[in-house]
């Protein structure tokens, strides 16, 4: 049933869709299928003016007064139409929230308030005490004493002796042999064979034709003019002149020194303290009693915990023992060397080349040349050539070459050369050098120089540092924390109920009428009198089917008797 109720209910509605603004045949107006087809607004093929159709179509007054509504034409008329719209009405309504407020409660509590004490503590302190001394001390210092000595040395010297020899040498040159042979060789020579032939050329020639010119040029020559004149030149010339000099040197001599000095030595001993170590600050969270409030929501008490706070707490103290290196100075005497640099003077000969200028004078002959110009006059010719064109034919005989192979053989002498050895003799000169010993004798002069050791005492001041123990007293400021109890308001949150209104926005479906022109067609030809086409008796559904099986055509053809079915349909 549910399958033959959708396919049913698909076809009404596009024959009602389709039908609603068609004409049917017979001169009746249809707008909702065949059902009202029985009140005709159409009389005499002229729409009455202010004909109402039975769906509640209006027909234009104007088109029905002009006539326009005619056989196989169209008219407009007024169709009533249903429009729903939707309007936004706001609508006031109240709705029910928890609030939660706040109330003002006093809380005892306590904190570590910090407590500052002082107490005098004393302590000992090396004081360092210097003291001024005085010691003689001996010292020896060794003075050079220079002492000049001259003294004979022999040596020797190797002098060459150059000596002339001659030996004969033996050698071997290779000697070539040349030997001549012949042997026969085959080869192919490709022999061009020529063949002449002959072609017509055109070709076009350039004769020259030759036009002679001259004109006249003046030019401008420089004529070299030699001049001979002379100078005197001032010049120097330096002479090298030796001269005899002395020159006083200082150096040092590095002498050891002995001497005695104080040193301060550090020293101290391992001392066992016991030292109390306050405990650390510790931050710690506290939270607060609680409340017991009544919720009405839930018809019952609810437990409201209290805040937390953040508090310090001092730890417990702690001793530790520890070893504490306690310093000492002690005072020994040392025995320390020295090297105190003396300086002394030498005096050395030495020799010394000085350019000495010279001034000198000479005459110097030199040429002057100056270039003199002097106008000049020249004929000049010239000769201008044009090439005239000339057609012309010539024969050509050219040659064709062709290359032939031909078999050809040849003897080739050729030589081998042989090296033969053979013994030969020369004699060569050869130079010797002998190196001989000839003694020689000089004098050389030196300085010799003696340390001498000389006594000398001079005094010398010297500081003693001794450390003094001195007792003092300092100041030293302690903390401690102290239990402090205060009293503070704080916040405790309750919850009420309240009822609060608020604005809803809601669309509301109202129906308009409204007027809609619609263009309606006439029939073409119909009977003469316009019978009932579509009886009441007859029913929508039935209608429905004869329109679906009878072609539109209302089942009114055996009623009325056209003989044809009007253009337009129902």
């Amino acid at each position: 049933m549910k399958r033959l109720l959708l396919p049913t209910l698909t076809i009404l509605s596009i024959v009602f869709g389709v039908n609603s603004a068609s004409a049917a045949y017979c001169g009746a107006v249809s707008y909702e299928g065949c059902s009202g087809c029985g009140n005709t607004v159409v009389e005499g093929g002229v729409v009455a003016e202010g004909a109402v159709a039975d769906d509640g179509a209006i027909v234009d007054g104007a088109a029905g007064a002009a006539g326009g509504a005619v056989a196989g034409g169209s008219y407009t008329v007024m169709r009533n139409v249903s429009e729903t719209v939707y309007e936004q009405v706001e609508e006031t309504r109240y709705r029910t929230r928890n609030e939660v407020y706040y109330e003002d409660q006093e809380v005892t509590s306590s904190r570590m308030v910090p407590v500052t004490t002082s107490r005098e503590v004393k302590y000992t302190v090396n004081v360092p005490h210097v003291e001024n001394r005085t010691k003689t001390i001996n010292y020896t210092v060794m003075k050079p004493v220079h002492e000049t000595r001259s003294r004979v040395i022999n040596y020797t010297v190797r002098k060459p002796v150059y000596q002339q020899h001659t030996k004969t040498i033996n050698y071997t040159v290779m000697k070539p042999v040349h030997e001549t042979h012949q042997k026969v060789i085959n080869y192919t020579v490709r022999k061009p064979v020529w063949e002449t032939r002959t072609k017509t050329i055109n070709y076009t020639v350039m004769n020259p034709v030759r036009e002679n010119h001259s004109k006249t040029v003046n030019y401008t020559v420089m004529v070299p003019v030699r001049e001979q004149k002379s100078r005197t030149i001032n010049y120097t010339v330096y002479n090298t002149v030796q001269e005899q000099k002395v020159r006083t040197e200082n150096y040092s001599v590095v002498v050891p020194q002995q001497y005695t000095k104080t040193v301060t030595v550090k020293g101290g001993h391992w001392d066992t303290v016991t030292e109390t170590i306050p405990g650390k600050m510790m931050r710690r969270t506290v939270r607060e009693p609680g409340t017991w409030t009544y919720d009405p929501s839930t018809c019952r008490r609810v437990y409201c915990p209290g805040s937390c706070r953040v508090e310090c707490v001092q730890g417990c103290p702690t001793t530790c023992t520890k070893r504490v290196w306690v310093p000492t100075c002690e005072t020994k005497e040392i025995t320390c060397t020295k090297y105190v640099r003396e300086c002394r003077t030498r005096e050395i000969p030495y020799t010394v080349c000085k350019r000495v200028p010279e001034c000198r004078t000479k005459v110097v002959n030199y040429t002057v040349c100056k270039l003199v110009p002097e106008c000049r006059s020249k004929v000049v010719n010239w000769t201008t050539c044009k090439m005239v064109p000339e057609c012309r034919t010539k024969e050509v005989c050219y040659k064709v070459c062709k290359i032939v192979c031909e078999p050809r053989q040849k003897t080739v002498n050729y030589t081998v050369c042989k090296m033969v050895p053979e013994c030969r003799t020369k004699e060569v000169n050869y130079t010797t050098c002998t190196m001989v010993c000839e003694n020689r004798q000089k004098t050389v002069n030196y300085t010799v120089c003696k340390m001498v050791p000389e006594c000398r005492t001079k005094e010398v001041c010297y500081k003693v540092c001794t450390m003094v123990p001195e007792v003092r007293t300092k100041t030293v400021c302690c903390t401690t924390y102290k239990k402090e109890c205060f009293t503070k308001t704080i916040k405790v949150a309750k919850c009420r109920k309240v009822c609060e209104p608020y604005t809803v926005t809601r669309c509301v479906a109202r129906v308009v009428c409204k007027q809609v022109p619609v263009q309606v067609c006439a029939p073409a030809s119909c009977c003469d009198a316009a019978p009932v086409c579509c009886p009441a008796t007859q029913g929508p559904v039935r209608g429905l089917l004869n329109r679906l099986f009878n072609g539109h055509n209302c089942g009114c053809v055996s009623d009325c008797g056209c003989d044809a079915t009007p253009a337009c349909g129902c």
